[in-house]
């Protein structure tokens, strides 16, 4: 009995000290969402408010000035109650949707893709991809051959969704936007009128950029023996005879006279 009277009494002063402690922790406010904003949206008055946040939790990049926030379009979903934090937030006046994700000097470049080239719809947006070209013959060279035209590319949208879905189900789309400079969006553009593209998944922690030899059909089957050259069939022709020559008359006459030369 008084190990137990002990136990609870113990558990009271603990709950009791606990409650002072927290009583006595010191906050300060920060902004966060009013409810559940979406991505793409520009964040105005309504959509933010400040909560308390204990001043022993660091929380890089929050606001503590509801201006600081406003007008700013939202790069990603915030939930109602969270803060919201710099890397959420886009330039402001950048515009709405996907060119508020757009970073300064990059581009948004738009590839048609299909179930093989979008790695059968898993692509999403945030993956990182290499982007190949197969094509049949280039510039210098001739024959089949597969080349890495672009390396550590972000995916910004895929189809018409800028998110990936929070269940991670893969989606068919026929468009994949990728974030590229502007030379990259050139050389996309060119890869694409020379032959097929096709996306290569890669982790995105992997920011490596490879020497990449590009592959040609002869590659793939190096036992290969090329095909024997074919010698030309010479056909036995007699001679023929020489042709006699032609041989021309003339007749020449002169008073009564006759005379007829060959020549």
């Amino acid at each position: 009995m008084a190990l137990l009277i002990a136990g609870t009494v113990t558990a009271v002063v603990y709950r009791r000290l606990r409650q002072i402690v927290a009583g006595q922790r010191k906050v300060i406010q920060i902004v966060a969402a009013a409810h559940d904003l979406r991505s793409g949206a520009t964040v105005a008055p309504k959509d933010v408010a400040l909560i308390d946040w204990p001043t022993d939790v660091s929380l890089p990049g929050s606001f503590s000035r509801v201006e600081d926030v406003v007008g700013h379009p939202l790069l990603y979903s915030v939930g109602a109650k969270e803060p919201i934090l710099g890397r959420e937030l886009a330039l402001e006046g950048s515009g709405i949707g996907l060119s508020g994700r757009i970073p300064d000097g990059m581009r948004a470049t738009a590839v048609r893709s299909n179930d093989i080239v979008g790695v059968a719809g898993f692509l999403y947006p945030g993956s990182h991809v290499d982007v190949l070209l197969a094509a049949s013959s280039l510039p210098g060279n001739s024959g089949n051959m597969t080349e890495t035209v672009l390396q550590d590319v972000e995916v910004l949208a895929a189809g018409q969704t800028v998110e990936p879905d929070p269940q991670g189900k893969p989606a068919s789309v026929n468009v994949v936007t990728l974030l590229l400079s502007p030379e990259d969006s050139q050389k996309l553009l060119l890869a694409s009128s020379q032959g097929s593209i096709q996306f290569v998944l890669r982790n995105g922690v992997d920011k490596g950029k490879l020497e990449i030899v590009p592959t040609r059909i002869d590659q793939l089957f190096p036992n290969a023996k090329p095909p024997e050259p074919v010698k030309p069939v010479r056909k036995n022709v007699k001679p023929q005879p020489p042709s006699a020559p032609d041989v021309y008359t003339l007749e020449v006459i002169q008073g009564t006279q006759r005379n007829t030369e060959k020549f």
